[in-house]
Formats: C-alpha cells, sequence, structure tokens
C-alpha cells in the first residue's frame, strides 16, 4: 500500500543494460526500449506498492476488461539532456493533469501527482544513459493505465494497472509533411472522448489515415463531424496558421486534445507580440487564404513531432503546396526556442522545466 506522505518505490535493477545493443546513428521512433520500466496497481480501492523493474512483457488473461472494451488511456511526454549533462522534463505537471482528466473521462482512478511524479523522477535517473544530447534527440516518456478486471461485463473494471516506460528518440518528421483535410470520416463528436488521450480515438484514426497514406499524404486534418465544415486537429499534433501578425488555431474542447505544446507555442507567440486567435477556422477559409497567398506558415504541434512544417495541404479536388518552410520566421524561431528551453539553455521564464538531479 502507498504511505500517506512518502512516495517509496521499490526498485529491482537489471544486472545488464541492453543499450550497447543499439545504433542512436539509426533510431525509429517508438522501435527501441530502455532497460526499466514503472508499474503501479490499483485494487481494493487503493494504490498498492509502486515499482521499477527491468523493462519486460506482461501477461494477461483473455476475459482482461481492456481487450473487450478499451478502457485505456495514456500520455507522451519527453527528457531532454544538454551537453552539460543537465537533464529535464518538459511540463509534467500539464501531462500528469491531462492525464488524470483522461482517467476520470475513463471511469479510472487518479493516480495521485506526487506518485507520478517521483515515478517519473527515478525512472528518467535510473536510465539516464540512454538519454542523447545530439541535437533533435530526447528520451520518450510513455504512461499509460488499462483495466485489469477478469470479467466479461460491460462496467467499469474495478482493478487496474498503471506503467510507464521510456524510448530512446530523434525526431518524429524528417522535414515537412503533406496533409490531406478528411471530410468523410470522424475522429471525434461533441460530448465524446476526443478530449481524452484514449485508446479509442487512436484506433479509429487508423483507416482513414491508412488511406489517406496510400494517396500519397503523411497526415490528416481533421474537421468537425456534423458539417466536416471545421479544422480541428491533425492524426499527432495540433494544427496552427500564420498570417502576418497573427497566428490562429482551433480552440480545444471535446473534439480537440488540449495539447501541452500547442499551449507553450502559443505562449512563446504572445510573448512575442503575435495577435493569438483560439477560433473557428473553416476549410474554405484556409483555402482561400492559399489562393490569396496570405497564409504564411501551417504547421503541426506536439509532443512526438513537436513542431511539424506542413509543406502541402490536399482539398479533396486539389492539392495546395506552401511555400518552402526553411524561410519561415515564426515556426522555426519557435522550433529553436523550444529547444533551447527544454535543454536549459536559454532563461526558463514560464516555470517549464522539471530539472533532473
Amino acid at each position: 500500500m502507498i504511505k500517506e506522505g512518502k512516495v517509496e518505490i521499490d526498485i529491482q535493477a537489471t544486472t545488464i543494460s541492453k543499450i550497447k545493443d543499439v545504433d542512436f546513428d539509426k533510431l525509429q521512433f517508438g522501435r527501441e526500449f530502455s532497460d526499466h520500466m514503472f508499474y503501479i496497481d490499483y485494487k481494493n480501492g487503493e494504490w498498492q506498492t509502486p515499482r521499477i523493474v527491468p523493462y519486460q512483457n506482461i501477461s494477461m488473461t483473455p476475459a482482461n476488461a481492456t481487450l473487450h472494451y478499451g478502457q485505456a488511456i495514456f500520455e507522451g511526454m519527453k527528457a531532454y539532456k544538454n551537453s552539460q549533462g543537465e537533464i529535464f522534463l518538459f511540463r509534467p505537471d500539464r501531462n500528469i493533469d491531462r492525464f488524470n482528466k483522461s482517467a476520470e473521462r475513463l471511469c479510472m482512478p487518479r493516480l495521485p501527482e506526487d506518485i507520478f511524479e517521483e515515478a517519473l523522477t527515478q525512472l528518467v535517473n535510473i536510465d539516464s544513459e540512454w538519454i542523447s544530447d545530439r541535437e533533435g534527440y530526447s528520451l520518450y516518456i510513455r504512461p499509460f493505465m488499462f483495466a485489469t478486471d477478469e470479467f466479461i461485463g460491460v462496467n467499469p473494471s474495478s482493478s487496474y494497472r498503471m506503467i510507464i516506460f521510456t524510448c530512446p528518440v530523434s525526431t518524429y518528421y524528417r522535414g515537412a509533411v503533406k496533409v490531406k483535410i478528411e471530410r468523410h470520416f470522424t475522429r471525434a463528436v461533441q460530448g465524446g472522448t476526443g478530449a481524452a488521450k484514449c485508446a479509442g480515438n487512436y484506433a479509429m484514426s487508423l483507416f482513414p489515415a491508412k488511406k489517406a497514406k496510400e494517396e500519397g499524404y503523411d497526415q490528416l486534418i481533421w474537421t468537425d463531424a456534423i458539417e466536416h465544415k471545421w479544422i480541428e486537429e491533425s492524426g499527432t499534433m495540433n494544427v496552427m496558421f500564420v498570417s502576418g501578425n497573427k497566428i490562429f488555431t482551433p480552440p480545444v474542447g471535446d473534439t480537440i486534445l488540449s495539447g501541452i505544446t500547442r499551449d507553450s507555442v502559443l505562449t512563446l507567440a504572445r510573448d512575442w507580440g503575435y495577435e493569438v486567435e483560439e477560433r473557428q477556422i473553416s476549410v474554405d477559409e484556409i483555402r482561400a487564404l492559399l489562393k490569396e497567398n496570405k497564409l504564411d506558415e501551417v504547421f503541426g504541434v506536439g509532443t512526438a513531432a513537436t513542431i511539424a512544417p506542413i509543406s502541402l495541404i490536399g482539398f479533396g479536388d486539389e492539392d495546395v503546396k506552401l511555400s518552402d518552410y526553411k524561410q519561415w520566421n515564426f515556426s522555426n524561431r519557435a522550433l529553436k526556442t523550444m529547444t533551447k528551453i527544454k535543454t536549459g539553455l536559454v532563461p526558463d521564464v514560464h516555470g517549464w522545466n522539471l530539472k533532473i538531479n
């Protein structure tokens, strides 16, 4: 059981690291996994002893509730290392808060913030050698929770397991991406789970994304479920537009995830004197701005992608190219600034970083 007011994690360290078998020059995102993982079980109405153990497979019954009814949530976050060997977590408080909000939406227990933060700190510490200080590299952190009841019935589970594992990564997208405006399939609806990071949201997006890739696009831009008129978000990131001194993006809500990178980029924009608008944006508006050469930049923002320039938008009947993203002012400046903040190379005026000692 968890002792009140004190977080003690039972640690079983591996005797042989796998890091020597990893080629950091050829990293594929999400394919290599670090030596350890954290886990904690919830049963009988209480969180049990938290543990860090060697990264390993897990077993479950065929009657596991998650496999049948989809009670599963996750988060994505990163740890960074600079050339001085200092390690930082970027805005973990926001990820912890969003994780717990997702848990509430899926009838799952909240994990106390102090346990969550201590788990992150100790896990990153024990696998700190897996964090490369190369430009564009980081340690991706995947917390997730799933139901563990052995029961076939449409009810919330009474038991859960929460796990955190990590993997060394380089960039998610290499260069700019081509996107298709999706005006048939739907990712999320008002009153649904679009604001939660639950597994089902991503499962339902796979088929439309697959079709888009077969057509030559890298990703989708989702539109609203009723009219398919209003832009929402991209498959792996929130989406932003720049026109002159104005930056605009759809507002978060039931159908749009509240992105931590999104909030950070908008904060920087306001700091730099840009006019920021969080409002409804129609597909027709974006198409008209492109035709009139009044849309300077379009890019996605997210933990995995950080900032991904969009070079082409498919509207169904035609593809419209944007200007050379290497010449863009705001998104390139934002990417460089975010990278410096995350690695402690510029003052962290907003208090975003948690330094790992």
